[in-house]
């Protein structure tokens, strides 16, 4: 079971009022502070030197069962083995990868995330193929929300092929409560069905999928 850390210094602004995105300045990136962010349904994020907390007015969400699969990324899906957690810090590393475009995760967000993993928060859901990680995503688990952070790809679909995972793995007998959360809704993502949801629902929805039970995955590294 995940280990709760000492409780913020700091109180968080309460999203539901605000007008825009981003939501506040300041703060930490201690456990203790990124938890309660999530809960209140907050992430952070940097923005211009300085630590941002966001809460988009339209929220980005994959339905667990919106999931669209092609033929092509089914077939993908044995290409792969799925592991979870066994290389949690080379997911983070790879998306943090500065010579990706818009990257945006730096040292003091890696550490934290880092962190919450060593903790039982932050877990990953790689694709591995002949001992080689090639791709995956990471992301915070607290309860029934999964708030995906972040994914990489270094094999045609492997990212996808994550996903597709991790769906199956939050597709249990709780999937109607569960809460995958993606930020926002890119291209790229509405093409995998993720749709987006306004703040008020997605705040609705959050308060109930954090009473949901972790899966069952998240409590120990495997390989599926």
């Amino acid at each position: 079971m995940p280990i709760e850390p000492p409780p913020s210094v700091w109180r968080l602004r309460a999203p539901a009022a605000a007008d825009d995105d981003l939501v506040g300045l300041g703060a930490d990136l201690a456990p203790g502070t990124v938890l309660s962010a999530y809960r209140l349904g907050l992430f952070p994020m940097p923005v211009e030197g300085r630590l941002g907390w966001w809460s988009p007015v339209r929220r980005g969400v994959l339905p667990l069962d919106g999931l669209r699969v092609t033929r092509s990324l089914r077939k993908s899906c044995r290409r792969f083995e799925i592991r979870v957690d066994t290389a949690f810090t080379a997911v983070i590393d790879a998306c943090a990868d500065p010579g990706r475009p818009a990257g945006w995760i730096d040292d003091d967000v890696r550490e934290a995330y880092v962190a919450l993993h060593r903790l039982g928060w932050a877990h990953s859901v790689e694709a591995w193929r002949a001992e080689k990680l090639v791709g995956g995503l990471y992301g915070l688990a607290v309860g029934g929300l999964f708030a995906g952070e972040s994914m990489f790809s270094r094999e045609r679909d492997a990212s996808k092929v994550a996903l597709v995972a991790l769906v199956d793995l939050l597709s249990d007998q709780h999937a109607e409560r569960r809460l995958l959360d993606t930020q926002w809704q890119t291209e790229h993502l509405a093409s995998l069905g993720v749709v987006e949801v306004p703040r008020r629902e997605y705040l609705r929805r959050l308060a109930d999928a954090l009473t949901v039970p972790l899966p069952d995955v998240f409590g120990t590294s495997s390989s599926l």
